[in-house]
This record gives C-alpha cells, sequence and structure tokens, in this order.
C-alpha cells in the first residue's frame, strides 16, 4: 500500500466535491493549488475561488500562483514533498510541474475520452445531440487531455437535460472516479490505456460568443439542442428585432412543435401566454429568456410586462 502526499489543483465549482470527497475520505491533502483571487462585482471585491473557499474551511494548505513557472511557486510546491497530484478543471500545468510526484499527475475530464478535449466538453456533448457522456481520468502528458486513461465511467444524457443538471450529475460520478483512481494507485494495480486518435474524434471547443449565437436556419433539433448545451451558463444568444428595437437576448430553454408553416425562419408569434420562433419543420416554444439589464424570466412574465410588434423576428 502506497502512502500518498497529494497536491490537488482546481478552481471552480466542479473541482470542490472531488476535493470534499479526497477529504471526506481521509486522503493526506498536503496542499491545493488554486487560482488567485480576482476583483468582481461592482465594488471590485477579491472573489475567492470555490476551491479556496473550501480549502480555508478545512485548514488546507492554499496556494494561488499567478504563474505556474515562477521559481518561487516551484520551490513551495516541491517542499510539499507531495507524490501524486490531481487535477480538476485548472489550466494547463508546465511540464516542469505535473512532472514533479514519483506516481504522476493525473487528470479528470468530463468527457468520455478521446472525444470532447477541451474546455468545454459538458456543453459540446449537449449541443452535438449526444445520448451519453461519461468521466474520464488519465495521467497528464505534452498535450491537452491526450495521456494514457486510468477509468472511466459512462452515463446517459436525457432528452431534455440541460448542461446545468448535467455538470451537477458528472460532477457528482466524477469525484467518485477520482477515488477510484486514487486507490488504484495506492494498491499499485493502476492499468492505463493509451487514447487511439482518429478523424472523428469530436472536440470540446472554447465557448466564445460567435458559437454561441442561435442560428434560425439550423434544423430545430440542432437550436433546440444548442439551447439547452448552452443553458444556464453562459446562455445561448440571438438579436431580437421588435420595431424600431434591436436587443441581444439570451434565451435559455424551450420545446419543440412540429408542424407545417409558410412563415419566415426566424419569425415570432406571440399570444397571451406563448412566444415561439418559426424554424425549419415547425416552431421553437421559448420558455425562459432574458432582456438586455433584465433577470431571467418566464415567457408569461415577460409577456406580462413587454408587447412585440407585428413584424418581430429573431436573427
Amino acid at each position: 500500500m502506497k502512502d500518498l502526499r497529494i497536491v490537488f489543483m482546481g478552481t471552480p465549482d466542479f473541482a470542490v466535491d472531488t476535493l470534499k470527497t479526497l477529504v471526506e475520505n481521509n486522503k493526506n491533502i498536503v496542499g491545493v493549488i488554486t487560482a488567485p483571487d480576482k476583483p468582481a462585482g461592482r465594488g471590485r471585491k477579491l472573489n475567492e475561488s470555490a476551491v479556496k473557499k473550501y480549502a480555508v474551511s478545512q485548514n488546507l494548505n492554499v496556494l494561488q500562483p499567478t504563474n505556474l513557472k515562477e521559481e518561487a511557486f516551484l520551490v513551495e510546491l516541491k517542499s510539499l514533498n507531495a507524490n501524486l497530484q490531481i487535477v480538476v478543471a485548472f489550466r494547463m500545468l508546465p511540464k516542469l510541474v505535473w512532472k514533479i510526484p514519483e506516481y504522476g499527475t493525473f487528470n479528470l475530464h468530463a468527457s468520455l475520452l478521446p472525444n470532447y478535449r477541451g474546455a468545454a466538453p459538458i456543453n459540446w456533448a449537449i449541443i452535438n445531440g449526444e445520448t451519453k457522456t461519461g468521466v474520464s481520468t488519465f495521467f497528464i502528458d505534452e498535450e491537452i487531455d491526450t495521456g494514457d486513461m486510468i477509468l472511466q465511467e459512462e452515463i446517459s444524457i436525457e432528452p431534455n437535460e440541460n448542461a446545468g443538471s448535467l455538470h451537477d450529475k458528472l460532477m457528482t460520478i466524477g469525484s467518485r472516479l477520482v477515488i477510484k483512481t486514487v486507490e488504484s494507485i495506492e494498491q499499485n494495480n493502476v492499468k492505463t490505456i493509451p487514447q487511439k486518435d482518429s478523424s472523428n474524434i469530436k472536440t470540446a471547443y472554447k465557448l466564445n460568443k460567435d458559437n454561441c449565437k442561435i442560428n434560425w436556419e439550423a434544423p430545430m433539433d440542432n437550436i433546440f439542442n444548442h439551447i439547452r448545451g448552452l443553458s444556464p451558463y453562459p446562455a445561448a444568444w440571438t438579436t431580437l428585432i421588435n420595431g424600431e428595437d434591436k436587443l441581444d437576448v439570451k434565451i435559455y430553454a424551450s420545446e419543440k412543435e412540429l408542424v407545417d408553416h409558410n412563415n419566415v425562419l426566424g419569425t415570432l408569434i406571440t399570444s397571451k401566454k406563448e412566444l415561439k420562433v418559426a424554424v425549419t419543420g415547425g416552431y421553437l416554444i421559448l420558455k425562459e429568456i432574458k432582456l438586455p439589464g433584465k433577470r431571467s424570466m418566464d415567457i408569461k412574465s415577460l409577456l406580462n410586462g413587454y408587447s412585440f410588434s407585428e413584424n418581430a423576428k429573431m436573427l
């Protein structure tokens, strides 16, 4: 049985569940590396990462380097004498960091590798209409998300699931997979499998304003998946043309209505209780929307206080 001294690296909520599970399973966490505090909000008050908040509550040793290659940080990291590093939702590590521990550095990734390597695997699995995804642990190497795989677990994606609910499921399953991976390293029975590359591998590109914009000329299922794959964050968006107004709005939820129509794609159809957009093969009934400067709201609430012109449309 190996006596592990673990350094944990992570920043957002997704990583907290894994760190918490490691602590609750009495794993020896000798250090936690997370992002530096950042000014946030109107008062520009320094905001601590979710991982830092939890680590401090557990009296864990926290390091917040701005530069992972900085000599002072490397000296401090080496002084922890860790023999295993675990990375969950952090940033790309330089080789001189991931090569430090005797038993290596492994990463938890929220996809069934080799598919959906990259920054937004949860979102792209839904956007692309996948019916299954999962979590993988692998040893870090020179490239992004390409190292030898250790363990993997698969789950189904429900037909109406959004990125938020899938995130929470994968967070829980991922934390358990990390524990299994740690225990296999402790017991010296790790079996790794090289990732097989092929031309069919799908990528989890970084999300930006361009790839979050809705294309109303796309097939209905594509638009539906695009909306749920970006909900609740960062959210799919579109431009609403309503009389003289031209507003960028965010859409968080929709339903499909399969029906023949002769409306121009993007045309808005409104009633007292419903707002829907003409798409190929029918309409998308909008369920939750956010106007600029407003909170997100259900469509009934929106229609109570906002009126649409006859020629209103989505671009």
